[in-house]
């Protein structure tokens, strides 16, 4: 079945009730401080900053667009690609795409010009949905990407080299397009994260995706009455499949604008979401919000937020021990997975498993997971190899890159590329990226062990552990270190903290920097390295 299914199923059974809110926290405080000098309430700005529709609205809008794509000449294999921030129009374009049996392509809204480029050409994209903020962008590069032939501009002011989606669908037929469709035709190329270089293609078909529906509901236990609050991009598997688990039952989602604690606090409320899903960032700068008092949850009901879980990356356990400190009543989980394995779920923590918080949990609904060794097998309990993961969510491939494809997938199984280990339990706690392992004198180091370790110092906010060059040891760990704000802590503090540490896990160098994440939370140590290879260590090397 594929997931258009599902959308034309909940305009059947839910068309009236509003599907999805999207909030702009910041365009409401901009109007907010308007109004404290210019009466403007009567002429309709008050509500910009809060639109909605419906799930018959959705589906309209989706049916209308897929016309239109098919007027184009969009046919089933093509491929559109999609480059928005968040809003209400990013899910009807990408269903849209998916009922003319095209195969969407969403991008980072974080790529430059040449990336976009790129990324274009690697896809064979046909048709390009782009907003506002990437006209200038795009227009730098429209002429090298011969291949594609529609530019569709959401927004306003639309650029001369595009048309304007909003007007052209008005025209079109709400009909569905009644494409055939069946779980074994592509759907849809993601991208990878891009942390190890330029972004790979990910080939998915319809089966995947309703895989990662499945998986999410059963994780998570979503019901009608539920209501999702979407923070993170929905170019990225992660936010959108988490999402996939409230579209299966027909539940309302929110789309957040922004993460600042306050505005997460205060749509949770308002929009009485009971269901959270943060980043790790996300969730320090909450409670630090409320320690410093700049939030006073008795201002707030969030008494129907019952889930609050966290994925793309290892959780501190000391977080979580935090938060529940906190938010006594809230479930916590945690999913594993990849772009590759469509997103959130293949390994899983499981609500009722709170006291193995730290770990990833076991295979997820519909997965089986295995820990190998260089050789390709299995390894004991307690020892680590790179976590393999299979199911129906798995991709088809690397698109027109054979070799990577060949390089991780064996006989159904992904190598995800993460180093992991299994307790006595069978729970399966993350490691290391298989490419981040620091070899410092013949020893192999494991950043996250050291970064966890690091993140109970009250004064860190966040950190990240990178190897770089030693004449004499190989590597040496080099931990950058982002304090808190108004937080003052010396090398030799960190040090003494890290006295905690076998010798030879102690880091020999501590830098004081902010620490880059991508979109999706994910430590970019790619840019660490680059950053700090060649630096002098003179002002900061601390010798073991």
């Amino acid at each position: 079945m594929p997931i258009t299914d599902i959308l034309n199923k909940n305009a059947q059974l839910y068309g009236d009730e509003v599907c999805l809110v999207e909030i702009n926290p910041e365009l409401q405080e901009k109007h907010e401080r308007t109004w404290r000098e210019f009466d403007l309430v009567e002429t309709g700005t008050a509500q910009e900053h809060r639109r909605e529709i419906t799930w018959f609205e959705f589906n309209d809008r989706a049916n209308r667009f897929a016309n239109l794509l098919l007027s184009k000449g969009i046919k089933k294999g093509d491929k559109v690609a999609i480059l928005l921030m968040n809003c209400l129009e990013w899910l009807p374009v990408y269903f849209g795409v998916l009922k003319t049996g095209a195969m969407v392509v969403p991008m980072n809204y974080r790529y430059a010009a040449d990336e976009i480029l790129y990324c274009l050409k690697l896809a064979d994209a046909d048709a390009f949905v782009f907003g506002p903020e990437f006209t200038e962008r795009v227009a730098a590069i429209k002429d090298k990407a011969e291949r594609v032939k529609e530019y569709l501009f959401v927004g306003n002011p639309v650029p001369d080299f595009a048309e304007d989606y909003e007007l052209l669908i008005k025209d079109q037929s709400a009909d569905d397009p009644a494409i055939e469709l069946t779980d074994d035709d592509y759907a849809a190329i993601y991208f990878s994260s891009g942390t190890t270089g330029f972004p790979k293609a990910i080939l998915h078909k319809h089966r995947s995706l309703m895989h990662s529906c499945a998986v999410e509901q059963n994780h998570h236990s979503q019901q009608h009455d539920d209501c999702f609050l979407c923070i993170p991009p929905l170019y990225h598997t992660g936010a959108k499949m988490h999402w996939f688990g409230s579209f299966l039952v027909g539940s309302r989602a929110v789309l957040l604008r922004g993460v600042k604690p306050r505005w997460i606090i205060k749509a949770a409320a308002e929009e009485k979401c009971s269901i959270v899903w943060l980043l790790v960032p996300w969730a320090q700068d909450i409670l630090d919000a409320i320690d410093s008092g700049e939030i006073n949850l008795d201002e707030y009901d969030l008494s129907r937020w019952r889930l609050m879980h966290i994925g793309a990356q290892p959780v501190p356990p000391s977080l979580i021990k935090r938060w529940k400190k906190v938010f006594p009543d809230h479930d916590y989980d945690t999913n594993y997975g990849l772009s590759e394995s469509i997103g959130p779920g293949a390994v899983h923590l499981g609500v009722e498993n709170i006291h193995k918080v730290g770990a990833i949990g076991k295979a997820g609904y519909g997965w089986e997971t295995k820990i190998m060794d260089e050789n390709g097998r299995v390894v004991a309990r307690g020892e680590v190899g790179e976590l393999c993961v299979k199911g129906d969510g798995v991709m088809t491939c690397y698109y027109k890159d054979e070799k990577a494809t060949n390089d991780v997938l064996r006989d159904g199984w992904l190598l995800t590329g993460d180093m992991a280990m299994e307790d006595e339990d069978g729970f399966i706690f993350l490691v290391d990226r298989k490419k981040d392992v620091i070899i410092t004198g013949g020893e192999n180091l494991y950043p996250v062990q050291i970064e966890d370790f690091l993140r109970a110092n009250d004064a860190i906010k966040d950190v990240a552990v990178i190897g770089l060059p030693d004449a004499r040891l190989g590597e040496i760990a080099v931990a950058i270190i982002e304090l808190k704000p108004g937080r003052a802590c010396t090398e030799e503090d960190i040090m003494a903290f890290c006295s905690g540490l076998p010798r030879y896990k102690r880091p020999k160098r501590v830098i004081f920097a902010d620490v880059p994440r991508n979109p999706t939370g994910k430590i970019e140590k790619p840019k660490l390295r680059e950053m700090y290879c060649g630096r002098s260590l003179v002002e900061t090397q601390i010798r073991g």
